[in-house]
């Protein structure tokens, strides 16, 4: 994404007036991602003020973490939730970037992600890019990463695996199906650096915990951070 292409949209917006990616009304433009009333009424966690929160406790035990959050509570029947379908499922790419940049901004205010180096979003295997025509994490991660100054790196690592969908597999599945996709293809350019992966949806973690760990595995003196735009109190072990 570049400012180029922010600045064309912008023209367009005066032929065409934008529409708000949740409710679907329209929204001023030049504003905010969504429309006025939307944005007060988002199910935000606010997760991402909180050094130590439910988030962070998912990784105990299982893969160091420095900071860990995410930026929507998933609800089932919202439309929030089908927004993010729609983005991963329907080809709505910009509404991932321009969340991602509302993500990123937040970040970058609570001061808490101030030392990361570089954006990583979780890969998706070349055969599932192909038939998607993009990768729906890595819209969300270059959102991000421009709010928060630092680079995306989306090539040093590769899921080399071809897996089946996580969506319908049990708890047990999730972590199985997962196992050993992905591979460091560049640890000399992660090396030494903190990293924030950026994902669009947490439920058991075992896609991103496994992406963690094969960075870990493979590059040396890093750390770790996690951002995901949207994730369920069930998902956290929280009462509803």
């Amino acid at each position: 994404m570049s400012m180029l292409s922010d600045m064309l949209r912008d023209m367009l917006s005066l032929v065409v007036p934008p529409s708000c990616p949740v409710c679907g009304k329209p929204k001023p433009s030049g504003g905010t991602v969504v429309c006025p009333m939307c944005e007060v009424t988002a199910p935000l966690t606010n997760l991402w003020r909180e050094p130590h929160n439910a988030m962070c406790e998912r990784f105990w035990g299982l893969m160091p973490m420095e900071r860990a959050s995410a930026f929507l509570w998933y609800v089932e029947g919202s439309p929030w939730r089908d927004m993010v379908h729609r983005f991963k499922y329907g080809g709505e790419w910009r509404a991932a970037y321009d969340m991602g940049r509302w993500y990123g901004a937040e970040l970058r205010e609570s001061g808490l992600y101030a030392d990361v180096d570089v954006v990583v979003p979780v890969p998706l295997h070349l055969g599932r890019r192909l038939w998607r025509g993009y990768n729906q994490s890595e819209y969300i991660a270059r959102g991000i990463a421009r709010e928060l100054g630092v680079e995306v790196d989306a090539r040093s690592v590769r899921r080399h695996r071809y897996n089946s969908s996580q969506t319908s597999q049990r708890a047990d599945e999730r972590w199985d199906n997962v196992e050993g996709i992905f591979r460091v293809k560049r640890p000399e350019r992660l090396r030494g650096k903190h990293i924030l992966l950026v994902d669009d949806v947490f439920t058991t973690g075992a896609t991103i915990m496994s992406l963690g760990s094969t960075i870990l595995s493979a590059v040396e003196n890093v750390r770790l951070s996690v951002a995901v735009l949207a994730t369920s109190r069930h998902s956290l072990r929280l009462k509803p």
